[in-house]
């Protein structure tokens, strides 16, 4: 049976969560064909023989993708992506997994109902290393409009369902090789279809998305941590200007300013957030209006005495 559906799985050092991840995509009862393309980039633990064990037990249906040497993250993506046969493309890097066995069957539905949807996601539980639930995202109303998805972004990875053809269009325009200082695929790529078709939500969770205390959205690391926060927000002001007629711009800068000087407050200097926070309102003078910068200086300034 052709695919309908491609799952792609790209996993690096995911050895205590990879089978999870798969044993849960195979689980989906779907009268459809569902293939699942796994991009393994040379991981440093068991994981490659993992995937070579699947692929073993489930020939025709798991395709393996395997580096002899790291290609990153942004290159596994893509292989797996142009590998991928089926109308509609689905993700679930290998240390998250989807809890939900229906998901796909709703999903597709909704999108074979309405053509004009390019991406249907859904609500998503956030857990921590324990399996302990640490929330949900997006925590208010699902968006699906460019607009109020920049305005607040609402789209966990790992409960897309999305056309192939859409994808394949953000890699082909908006070509993100030539962004390095994009850290993260899925925010572009989901705003770019955002911009070019209808989405959908569905407001049950059907993930769960792992939250690791030093990974590269949450890490420890305040370099690391503002690397990711301004690379977000300036990939939102970038496909803002592009596609939304620069209508968010102002709230984005603003939730720049706001994002960096939080994590100042909490790591770093006195005089780190301060020059921060010129350096954001010379791009937006009417930064220097943003009350909120000021209670959080505030804080920085009661952390510190608190600790002394």
């Amino acid at each position: 049976m052709e695919p309908l559906v491609s799952v792609i799985v790209t996993t690096f050092n995911h050895e205590p969560y990879l089978a999870e991840a798969l044993d849960a995509i195979l689980s989906q009862e779907c009268d459809f064909g569902v293939e699942i393309i796994v991009g393994e980039d040379c991981s440093s633990d068991n994981t490659l023989a993992i995937c070579k064990r699947y692929a073993e037990q489930c020939p025709g249906r798991i395709h393996l993708i395997a580096s002899v040497e790291n290609v990153g993250w942004r290159n596994n993506y893509r292989r797996c992506v142009e590998a991928a046969k089926g109308k509609y493309i689905a993700f679930c890097d290998g240390d998250d997994y989807w809890c939900d066995t229906h998901r796909l069957v709703e999903q597709v539905a909704l999108m074979e109902q309405n053509r004009n949807i390019g991406l249907c996601y859904t609500l998503a539980e956030r857990r921590n290393e324990e399996g302990e639930l640490v929330g949900c995202f997006p925590i208010g109303e699902g968006h699906t409009s460019l607009d109020a998805m920049l305005h607040d972004w609402c789209v966990e990875n790992c409960t897309t369902l999305a056309s192939r053809e859409l994808i394949l269009g953000y890699y082909a325009t908006e070509k993100p090789e030539n962004h390095p200082e994009w850290l993260t695929e899925d925010l572009p790529m989901w705003l770019y279809v955002a911009a070019h078709s209808e989405v959908a939500y569905i407001g049950k969770a059907t993930a769960v998305h792992r939250v690791f205390p030093d990974s590269v959205s949450h890490s420890t690391s305040l370099a690391k941590r503002l690397a990711f926060c301004d690379s977000s927000s300036n990939i939102k002001l970038w496909l803002d200007e592009r596609y939304n007629h620069s209508r968010q711009r102002r709230h984005l800068l603003r939730e720049r300013m706001n994002t960096a000087l939080w994590v100042y407050s909490h790591i770093g200097s006195v005089g780190d957030f301060v020059k921060r926070w010129w350096r954001e309102v010379k791009d937006d003078k009417l930064g220097v209006c943003n009350v909120v910068s000021y209670g959080l200086f505030v804080k920085k300034l009661f952390r510190l005495a608190k600790n002394k």
